[in-house]
């Protein structure tokens, strides 16, 4: 079937089956769930581009997209489209000066809570208002501070390949905001210390990795050959190692975690662990407590 776009007649193709890609974790329904990651995905279909947006997003639900990498207001990344070669992306974000970035740090300093947050490794709700008191912007405002190259032969820019990379980027912004920070040249770490000076906090650096001296270990004792004295002679109570129960919060800490980066599995990551976490768990506590039905009749 044949479509027609803008002024252009064409001939739509099907792109190759890519294996070990990366498929978007949202099956349906918007990309991103957090207020970045949902603004970026308001920039990319502000663009108006038409057809080429829906086949953007389903290359990415797809895997069609076989890499990406971020740099400081870079991303470079290969797509799977039509023909044998993957097509390559770059896409070049306007990076902020050194000026910018210190007049945001002394913004930020006046504020204790931007401060601390952004210190401790969290994205304030509503630092965009800071970027705006400092005349600056968190997102790129216009389609020139976003320059993009596809080496596919469709004459549209963004082409559908240089969309379905938008829609995982704007995924992965929900599991690592700071790529965002990142995206407009500086590392998260880098604009912690900058507002640490500009508030008089001096950063300290991480302690050595030195290993201390340690005294030598006593000569060890002979093992007695009687069982008694071997095992010891007190009973061991029941209760050495606490109550055994099944958590009530299942696999916490890869939930602390998080999604892997630009996950490439056809399961979601997260719900694949919860399944094996509570199998486990059972098994777990069946073994250790040696009562094969003791799960059935807690259950």
């Amino acid at each position: 079937m044949s479509h027609w776009d803008y002024y252009d007649y064409y001939q739509p193709s099907r792109p190759i089956k890519a294996k070990g890609g990366i498929k978007a974790q949202s099956k349906r329904g918007g990309f991103g769930q957090s207020w970045w990651a949902k603004r970026w995905i308001a920039l990319l279909e502000s663009f108006n581009i038409g057809a080429r947006l829906g086949r953007g997003k389903s290359y990415a639900r797809k895997g069609q997209v076989l890499s990406i990498d971020i740099g400081q207001g870079t991303v470079t990344a290969e797509v799977q489209g039509s023909r044998p070669k993957p097509y390559d992306i770059n896409i070049q974000v306007k990076t902020l000066t050194a000026a910018d970035w210190k007049k945001l740090a002394e913004t930020l300093g006046k504020q204790a809570i931007f401060a601390a947050k952004l210190m401790a490794g969290e994205m304030p709700e509503d630092i965009e208002s800071a970027f705006k008191d400092a005349g600056l912007s968190l997102f790129p405002q216009k389609l020139d501070d976003l320059k993009t190259k596809c080496s596919c032969p469709d004459w549209a820019n963004p082409c559908k390949h240089i969309a379905a990379v938008y829609y995982l980027l704007g995924e992965e912004f929900d599991r690592n905001p700071f790529l965002i920070f990142k995206l407009r040249g500086m590392e998260r770490e880098e604009l912690a210390g900058l507002i640490g000076k500009a508030v008089g906090v001096v950063m300290k650096p991480k302690a050595s990795r030195a290993k201390p001296e340690l005294a030598p270990p006593p000569p060890p004792e002979p093992l007695s050959p009687e069982p008694e004295a071997f095992w010891g002679k007190d009973t061991v109570p029941d209760n050495l190692l606490g109550e055994a129960f099944i958590p009530p919060v299942t696999a916490a800490l890869v939930k602390r975690l998080g999604n892997f980066a630009f996950w490439r599995s056809e399961e979601n990551f997260l719900e694949t662990m919860q399944q094996i976490y509570r199998k486990a768990s059972s098994k777990g506590l069946e073994a250790f407590l040696g009562e094969r039905d003791h799960i059935k009749r807690n259950a």
